[in-house]
């Protein structure tokens, strides 16, 4: 029997085009994939078949015996979904809808923690929530809609926010000098005047660099970056920040347009940026909270000072990550930069 998959590829694919669009993409190449191993399994047998792709015993005649009863067929071997044929429904009463209803006309924008607290906790928060966008889909109650006013055509247009979904770091691990690049800010009160110190960090080498500014934009974020990159001695590829609003805009676009991919930490986790935050408190500890005069009243003074600081930290100052050698001797040591990178510092 032939179970080439070879024949069939473009079939397949057009799937999604047709009744199977909504399928992602990866579930269609591991389809593929399976289909390979049979083949090779076809050619070569079993145990050179598991030394090549890591597979299971049970898994390659699986596939097989599928690919058999659908005559080759590796549409079959497309994952089913694994939702429930039964899924639970939401039980509500009529007299709790009627008691959020009126909850809602009588105090507009009333949230939903407070109306299951209202309602003695008869409810929870989420199922609260859901009966009130019921209720906003069925126009029972006024939703709220932010509109503008277009002086050009004389009429309101209403404003439609479009999330974008942010990248996340997951599972990358970089390898190389600039494969990832954290960046953060540090925030000063000096006397009622407020600093920024924008910082950043490679984290295979541990090179760090920092700049202060008098604002917190994404114009300063870009200008930050721009700087970075002229003093770095490899090329930055990686770049991952929190979500904020500095490093959204002018320094997202133009990470893009670089072509240099941008992580987003996920809400409330400062873990996830560790290496920059310990640079933080680095920094702060050994330099910028003995100069916080010249922080507040002479930035360009304390720029200076903080470029001085940095040539030493990243030339000089012994890391115990590194066995108590300094960033730049480790990436002369283990990346085979040239010796005249302590020139270029």
């Amino acid at each position: 029997m032939d179970l080439s998959f070879k024949t069939k590829r473009a079939g397949i694919k057009n799937i999604l085009t047709s009744k199977h669009q909504r399928m992602k993409n990866n579930k269609i190449e591991k389809a593929l994939r399976k289909a390979e191993i049979v083949t090779f399994f076809e050619k070569h047998g079993l145990i050179p078949t598991i030394d090549a792709f890591k597979v299971s015993k049970s898994s390659i005649y699986s596939w097989r015996n599928k690919l058999m009863r659908n005559n080759g067929n590796t549409e079959c071997l497309i994952e089913k979904s694994k939702a429930p044929i039964q899924r639970r429904k939401r039980n509500v009463s009529q007299k709790t809808i009627d008691r959020i209803k009126k909850l809602r006309l009588d105090h507009p924008g009333l949230g939903k923690d407070k109306i299951a607290s209202l309602l003695k906790y008869c409810i929870s928060s989420s199922t609260a929530g859901r009966v009130i966008n019921d209720l906003k889909r069925d126009n029972t109650i006024p939703r709220t809609r932010k509109v503008s006013y277009w002086a050009t055509t004389d009429k309101f247009h209403e404003r439609k926010i479009k999330k974008k979904k942010k990248l996340r770091r997951k599972g990358y691990h970089p390898d190389n000098p600039g494969d990832l690049v954290q960046i953060d800010s540090v925030v000063k009160f000096i006397n009622g005047v407020k600093r920024y110190i924008i910082t950043g960090i490679d984290l295979s080498s541990g090179f760090a660099f920092a700049h202060a500014y008098s604002k917190h934009t994404s114009n300063t974020a870009k200008d930050f970056f721009t700087k970075l990159e002229k003093v770095t001695p490899f090329k930055i590829t990686h770049v991952q920040t929190d979500n904020g609003c500095e490093f959204l805009h002018r320094f997202h676009d133009y990470l893009n347009k670089k072509n240099i991919i941008h992580f987003f930490n996920y809400p409330r986790r400062p873990t996830q940026n560790a290496y920059i935050e310990r640079f933080n408190r680095t920094i702060q500890e050994e330099h910028i909270n003995y100069n916080l005069n010249e922080l507040a009243y002479n930035q360009y003074e304390f720029n200076l000072k903080l470029m001085e600081w940095l040539v030493w930290y990243n030339t000089r100052r012994p890391h115990q990550r590194f066995n108590q050698i300094s960033p730049l001797k480790y990436l002369i040591t283990n990346f085979g930069l040239s010796n005249m990178l302590w020139t270029r510092m």
